[in-house]
């Protein structure tokens, strides 16, 4: 596993000018809103905002987990996977109601001659809401608008695809990053 590579990797390290920090987060996209998993949902406060900084972008508030092996990666997981948006349709007993994105952030810092530089990586584990068709699944109500917020982000989505697909072929065409949450985050 991926996961277990990272630290296998980085316990071989045996130079004390190089440090590593690994960290996790899990946020779920629910009716284009951002809920940070990793926090139980009785002890969330407004949904979360996607912020840029010099062409970064980010979530600001989300927080972090520092993890030092696989195990405690797979414990952060079932952790946020029990705060998922779940519920019932007539397709599907268990239906997850939202994107969820899990990002395990590797940060490397190396001293050299007393200055200290950072190498960031991140790892973006991505799980779509399948898309659907109301009258299949028999939504209404909640069901019935989380149902198109799912849909509307998934097309934006395959939107995101088509223009970078166009763009690789040299047209030129605008990227539309910022038509859902979804792909504004990814």
């Amino acid at each position: 596993m991926a996961a277990d590579r990272i630290f296998e990797r980085i316990n071989q390290n045996t130079d004390p000018n190089i440090e590593f920090k690994v960290t996790v987060n899990m946020v779920e996209i629910y009716m284009e809103k951002i809920q940070d998993l990793l926090i139980a949902k009785k002890d969330r406060g407004a949904p979360l905002k996607i912020r840029e900084n010099k062409g970064d972008v980010y979530i600001e508030g989300v927080q972090q987990k520092v993890v030092e092996n696989y195990d405690q990666i797979a414990k952060w997981i079932e952790f946020g996977d029990k705060n998922r948006a779940i519920d019932e349709t007539a397709m599907n007993k268990t239906s997850s109601r939202s994107h969820t994105v899990f990002t395990i952030e590797i940060v490397k810092v190396t001293t050299f001659q007393g200055k200290k530089s950072q190498v960031t990586s991140e790892i973006n584990l991505v799980d779509l809401a399948g898309s659907e068709k109301t009258g299949q699944a028999k939504t209404s109500g909640d069901r019935l608008a989380e149902g198109n917020a799912i849909n509307l982000s998934l097309s934006a989505l395959g939107n995101v695809i088509t223009a970078l697909a166009q763009k690789s072929q040299g047209k030129k065409v605008v990227v539309p990053y910022r038509d859902s949450v979804l792909t504004r985050m990814l």
